[in-house]
């Protein structure tokens, strides 16, 4: 096997660095989400629903018997400071839940449909063309109001919703896999079915799964704010980013700020998880970058 050229070895990561450089910024936004909903109860004002009714709807910057709104407060006068800080942790942890149920469960359908093949290929695979001829958002919003709202059956209609789409890539990604060498000298060598699949071929694409979840982050963040703005995901008073939209709807000509806050946290959040996204399905997959430019 030859060898790579030095200058093509020392090329590579300098087009790296070059890639990640725009999206840089992004993922400072991303980690600063991130520290906000982990560091919620020390750096949160005040209590998210102490409500205070003698400071409802004032603008920011209203300082009212020694409470300072530095965003405004709501309709109750909360702190809508603080309520965008807790609500930051209710989004996040319904898209890391969410993603991460979906994609165990659709990576280990997936990958048994591609290897096995036969009638399992066909069950896992027609239940995914069901599922992905449903609106995704009918869907969840169908199961929300069959199983009732609240953040555990959010997370758990997300994940039923977004299964198939890892489902997809993990089924594709194994049948260029499975014919290998190394895997079909694991299956002479004796190895079993669940070695092959996690040990051999899992490792293998986990590339492409990662590049998935990472779109499908951005795409969780909007299901649990779409379900928690028509009433259906995170139930008052716990602070949720939709349902302050949700509110912030009928204040719009006099209170903008209720609504204005939490749609540009959820704007911010979303574009820099999608470029994120792009950016790894850049230098993961090479293809597709050079696919783009032509």
């Amino acid at each position: 096997m030859n060898a790579m050229p030095p200058k093509i070895a020392a090329e590579r990561p300098a087009r790296k660095r070059r890639r990640l450089a725009p999206v840089l910024p992004f993922v400072l936004v991303f980690l600063v989400f991130v520290l906000v909903a982990l560091l919620a109860p020390v750096i949160a004002p005040y209590e998210p629903n102490v409500q205070n009714l003698l400071g409802r709807l004032k603008p920011p910057g209203t300082v009212i018997r020694g409470i300072t709104y530095a965003l405004g407060s709501d309709e109750l006068g909360r702190d809508l400071l603080s309520r965008l800080i807790y609500g930051a942790r209710m989004s996040l942890a319904a898209a890391v839940l969410s993603v991460m149920l979906s994609g165990a469960v659709g990576s280990v359908l997936g990958m048994a449909a591609g290897y096995a093949r036969g009638w399992v290929e066909v069950v896992v695979m027609r239940i995914v063309d069901i599922f992905l001829s449903v609106p995704a958002v009918l869907l969840a919003i169908i199961t929300v109001a069959v199983l009732g709202p609240g953040f555990i059956n959010v997370v758990l209609v997300l994940a039923l919703t977004r299964w198939p789409r890892y489902a997809r890539v993990a089924y594709g990604q194994t049948l260029s896999v499975a014919n290998m060498p190394y895997v079909r000298l694991a299956r002479f060598m004796g190895a079993g079915r669940l070695r092959i699949l996690f040990v051999h071929i899992l490792p293998n694409i986990v590339g492409p799964l990662t590049v998935v979840a990472t779109l499908e982050f951005g795409l969780m963040v909007l299901f649990e704010a779409s379900l928690s703005f028509l009433g259906l995901g995170v139930q008052p008073p716990t602070a949720s980013w939709g349902a302050m939209l949700s509110v912030g709807r009928n204040y719009v000509s006099s209170a903008w700020w209720i609504a204005t806050f939490p749609g540009v946290c959820l704007f911010l959040l979303v574009l820099s998880v999608n470029l994120i996204g792009d950016s790894l399905r850049d230098i993961l997959d090479p293809k597709s970058r050079t696919r783009r430019t032509r």
